[in-house]
């Protein structure tokens, strides 16, 4: 996934300024594909320099601000864009890794870090729940739907592999104690 694409989808759900785009994708696609103010400001240049979005000036509370709308041009390159195929990518997970590792060395307790992520992933996974109690769902949405259900499985997993994983090293350690002198 690109970031302008991203871009070009929020724009086309709801016009709005940089500023409003940037708290908006926060709170939906940043979960999914996370971008800093900085960078959707810089796309939002790119995008209207190459005729996709066109922006007008109006007043806000903070001066003078910058309304963005998707151009034909940039509908016509988000459906483009939409059809490609693309291959799934493979998991970057730098905390698998630290686990091999820890395998690997053999006395290097892991089980903080991972205890710590699967706080992070349980108060992610209550955020996503707490986005898919608000609905009403509608037909229209259903897409946007099944986003965010993708999101709520894939905590669901991965919290249950951790806590599989944690009570597999309470195991070995607990079957380490019984065997020692």
């Amino acid at each position: 996934m690109s970031l302008p694409h991203a871009i070009l989808t929020a724009l086309l759900e709801k016009p709005g300024s940089g500023a409003e785009l940037a708290r908006r994708f926060d709170k939906s696609f940043g979960f999914f594909w996370p971008a800093t103010h900085q960078q959707i400001y810089r796309e939002l240049g790119k995008l209207e320099k190459d005729g996709l979005v066109r922006s007008g000036g109006r007043d806000s509370s903070r001066g003078r601000a910058k309304d963005y709308t998707v151009l034909a041009a940039g509908r016509k390159e988000l459906s483009r864009w939409t059809l490609e195929q693309q291959e799934p990518r493979p998991v970057r997970e730098e905390l698998m890794i630290r686990l091999r590792a820890s395998s690997v060395l053999g006395d290097v307790p892991i089980e903080e870090e991972l205890r710590r992520h699967l706080a992070l992933h349980r108060s992610q996974l209550a955020t996503y729940l707490q986005l898919d109690e608000r609905g009403p769902w509608s037909e229209a949405n259903r897409l946007q739907r099944a986003v965010l259900q993708a999101g709520i499985m894939f905590e669901q997993a991965w919290i249950e592999w951790a806590e599989h994983t944690l009570a597999l090293q309470a195991g070995a350690a607990a079957e380490r104690e019984s065997s020692a002198p």
